[in-house]
């Protein structure tokens, strides 16, 4: 295991007492932006490696509309706050309302002594060397592992398997180091190619399901981060229900899908779309045979991971294609130099 995947496990484990894992019914997962995307991605790990009901929570949500459901786990809810700056503000008062609450709180973030911190009971610090001001990428990375890291943690401590097992889930994570950089390599011309491709488009949208479906709502974040072209996440299904009305016919199609429980079904969709005229962009294995066959472009991915950890890989080629995007359009992160509101209080 690397040294940086031991360090995160290590602080997993250390968290919580193992009675306090043990009596753990239901789990939270908190954020907003890059925060609230990996919670979404990380749910399916916790409903199945640690068999707990999960919920993946925009922070404002939360703090309006979560007090009854913690209520009713009398004391036995374990909310997970990420904010990789650890000073995102609903964020901490999420963490506050949960503790007022009796729930457990765990601060998931890369800055430690941070005001997330304080207002939790217990943190788990994922900090990175040499950040720059870009849209978030290794952070998200980070805060995945870490939510991966405390599922397989959580589900150990419940007995879901044994001390074994969960040293083999830790060691499945571990080695997708060569996957990632395999798949990093692999998708670098290509992205750009498809950066090229979109970048006339008025918008794109990006589909998944399941864990692909908070890696979809990443991935169409550093597109509008990155390039200030309006993107959007979207599930599998709904898409066929709504989005796939829309004109232009040939709108740009992200379609993100591992093997896995609905992969038969982004084959279907992706069938569906080109016929309707998108052009289809999959991100799937580089063996793929489902949807690949109906795709305009394909973003091969190497390596074959469970789908709980799939996001870590599904993700790579969203800040590639949107870091191409912008510099085909001339443009800067978050737009630098076009000023605009500030945040909505």
């Amino acid at each position: 295991m690397s040294d940086q995947s031991c360090r995160i496990a290590l602080q997993a484990g250390d968290l919580l007492g193992q009675q306090e894992w043990a009596s753990v019914n239901r789990v939270y997962l908190v954020g907003s932006g890059d925060s609230y995307h990996a919670s979404c991605a990380a749910e399916m790990a916790f409903e199945s490696l640690a068999g707990v009901p999960c919920e993946p929570l925009s922070s404002l949500r939360f703090l309006k509309y979560g007090a009854d459901a913690m209520a009713a786990a009398q004391g036995h809810a374990l909310v997970i706050a990420t904010s990789a700056s650890g000073s995102t503000e609903r964020v901490v008062q999420c963490a506050e309302q949960a503790r007022s609450h009796r729930a457990r709180t765990v601060a998931l973030t890369g800055a430690a002594g941070s005001p997330l911190t304080r207002a939790c009971d217990r943190s788990m610090v994922v900090d990175l060397p040499r950040l720059e001001r870009s849209p978030g990428i290794r952070t998200h990375q980070a805060s995945l592992l870490g939510l991966l890291m405390i599922a397989i943690r959580l589900g150990e401590a419940r007995g879901t398997y044994s001390p074994t097992a969960a040293d083999g889930l830790r060691g499945e994570l571990a080695t997708l180091a060569d996957p990632v950089h395999a798949t990093a390599d692999a998708i670098r011309e290509p992205c750009r190619q498809v950066a090229h491709l979109i970048s006339q488009a008025p918008a794109v949208v990006m589909l998944g399901s399941g864990p692909g479906l908070g890696t979809a709502m990443f991935g169409a974040a550093k597109i509008v981060e990155a390039a200030a072209v309006l993107a959007m996440g979207q599930d599998l299904e709904e898409w066929c229900h709504v989005e796939r009305f829309a004109d232009p016919a040939d709108t740009p199609l992200f379609l993100l899908s591992s093997p896995g429980r609905s992969h038969s079904l982004a084959g279907a969709v992706a069938a569906r779309a080109a016929a309707l005229g998108r052009r289809v962009i999959a991100v799937v294995p580089a063996e793929d045979t489902v949807v690949a066959p109906h795709a305009h472009t394909v973003l091969p991915v190497h390596g074959t991971p469970r789908e709980e950890f799939s996001p870590l890989l599904y993700g790579l080629f969203a800040p590639c294609t949107a870091a191409f995007l912008a510099e085909w359009l001339g443009r800067l992160p978050f737009r630098a130099g076009h000023p605009g509101p500030g945040p909505v209080h």
